[in-house]
């Protein structure tokens, strides 16, 4: 589909590039800035105490490596620096709170002297798998939204059962229970976390997390989190979550976009004492940090996180069409290309025609049987036709907010934007976004509205960084 050949998407889009073109000087500047702050990094530990009113919080040690060895193909995620923690789980019984992406390359087992896993063929194995090839005493698994393996759709009920192949016990975190209960953390020492985020407050794997230490320290249970690159780790955008707007897809006072980690956030939750704890909890957390990796750096995700964020340009653009979940425009769910189209029956948002049927990632899909006409978004180029590379796209917003206005005005359609303002303003966790765009404010105008917040919140996120905090200047 050649979608860059439809005027309407052509004209949905006018005015989204805000790229600014570099000067010599800036990326001199920005390459100094690099140098600089890895220098910072490599000088210090990464061992941090916390005030005495909160619980401890460690860090494995950071390498000290050169500035070549910061790429992809160097870098290791938490899980796969087994001498980092594997000495933690010595003698405990353990719990995991994973699904399908705590996955660990085979390779990274010959470092824990008991590899058992050498001879398979597979490229990859689960880090269940690889913790009870090296006799870790795992008790049960607790699972997020989408489940263990990973193959429930979006705010599908997730009931526990028991995982088949090794007869342990899962307990679901997603649905009635979101909190593990004391019956569930009765035989349980220390929880491990590892699960693929996106870097996107509204996704829920951090309110899990959140819930996982909650919970932990009011059993005096450690937490370990496996820490995993942020996708979108190169952007800070979007308003600040109002306590007002507070629900399971936003509990912290952090932007939609917030350029952190899962375990640096942890550490956040922690410092910050936005997790509830007693002062005389003896748990312990500790975040076992990515190795040769800056937040800067592309990082393509070796499994899907969640079912509808099949590939990375429904990662990439999810921080801005998530959004429209809250209105009647459809992201594309029961369809081949999910978060990689905006579409609608009655207004054109694109030439494409692409038809809606109820699927495993999608059982209940936003105008099911009906024909989209829809914008798509096929590749990392058409990404940057629509500025997702300045964080969020508030002029995708707008223009498509006044297609649906325009309409109207023409008597074409009687469909509202707005279809779910409340879940809209959860999303953005403000009503403050949704007015203004309501009120015909500008994009430049709308991102201005949170910018000094998020001035203020990098400088709060400071000393949680485990990774040289290094801006993107597009």
């Amino acid at each position: 589909m050649q979608f860059m050949n439809n005027q309407g998407y052509i004209t949905l889009i006018e005015g989204c590039r805000t790229h600014s073109k570099r000067t010599a000087i800036t990326r001199a500047i920005r390459f100094l800035s690099v140098v600089l702050l890895l220098g910072v990094a490599f000088g210090c530990t990464s061992t941090s105490k916390l005030t005495s009113s909160s619980p401890t919080a460690v860090s494995a040690s950071l390498d000290d490596y050169s500035v070549e060895q910061f790429d992809a193909a160097n870098l290791r995620v938490g899980a796969e620096r087994f001498p980092q923690y594997l000495h933690l789980l010595d003698g405990k019984r353990v719990g995991l709170v994973v699904n399908q992406s705590a996955r660990v390359r085979t390779d990274s087992l010959n470092n824990t002297g008991t590899n058992t896993l050498t001879t398979s063929d597979e490229p990859d194995t689960h880090l269940l798998d690889a913790l009870l090839a090296q006799k870790v005493d795992v008790k049960a698994v607790f699972s997020p939204e989408h489940g263990f393996r990973g193959n429930k759709g979006a705010g599908e009920k997730i009931t526990s059962s028991v995982d088949a192949k090794t007869g342990l016990p899962i307990h679901s975190l997603y649905g009635k229970t979101k909190k593990p209960t004391p019956e569930m953390l009765e035989n349980i020492d220390v929880l491990v976390f590892d699960i693929q985020d996106v870097g996107v407050r509204f996704y829920t794997y951090l309110s899990t997390l959140h819930y996982v230490i909650e919970a932990a320290f009011e059993h005096n249970i450690d937490v370990v989190v496996l820490d995993r690159p942020n996708p979108n780790g190169k952007h800070v955008d979007g308003p600040i979550l109002e306590s007002a707007f507070s629900s399971f897809i936003g509990i912290h006072p952090i932007p939609v976009l917030h350029g952190m980690t899962l375990g640096e956030l942890a550490k956040m939750m922690v410092g910050e004492n936005w997790v509830t704890h007693s002062a005389a909890t003896t748990s312990q957390l500790t975040v076992v940090p990515i190795s040769h990796y800056l937040r800067t750096m592309h990082y393509s995700l070796p499994v899907a996180p969640s079912p509808n964020l099949p590939n990375d340009v429904a990662v990439a653009l999810y921080p801005t069409l998530c959004f429209f979940e809250g209105t009647d425009v459809s992201v594309g769910r029961g369809t081949n290309l999910p978060f990689q189209l905006i579409g609608h029956p009655s207004i054109e948002l694109g030439g494409n025609k692409i038809t809606v049927k109820a699927n495993a990632a999608a059982p209940y899909p936003k105008h099911e049987d009906q024909v989209l006409l829809s914008a798509v978004f096929e590749t990392h180029d058409a990404l940057t036709k629509v500025s997702t590379e300045s964080g969020i796209n508030v002029q995708l917003l707008i223009n498509t907010y006044q297609a649906f206005q325009q309409a109207k005005n023409d008597k074409s359609t009687s469909s509202l934007f707005f279809t779910r303002p409340e879940f809209f303003d959860k999303l953005a966790g403000t009503n403050t976004l949704r007015e203004m765009i309501k009120n015909g404010k500008s994009a430049e105008e709308i991102k201005q509205s949170w910018a000094a917040d998020l001035q203020k919140f990098k400088a709060q996120r400071r000393p949680y960084l485990l990774y040289p905090d290094v801006e993107s200047t597009e």
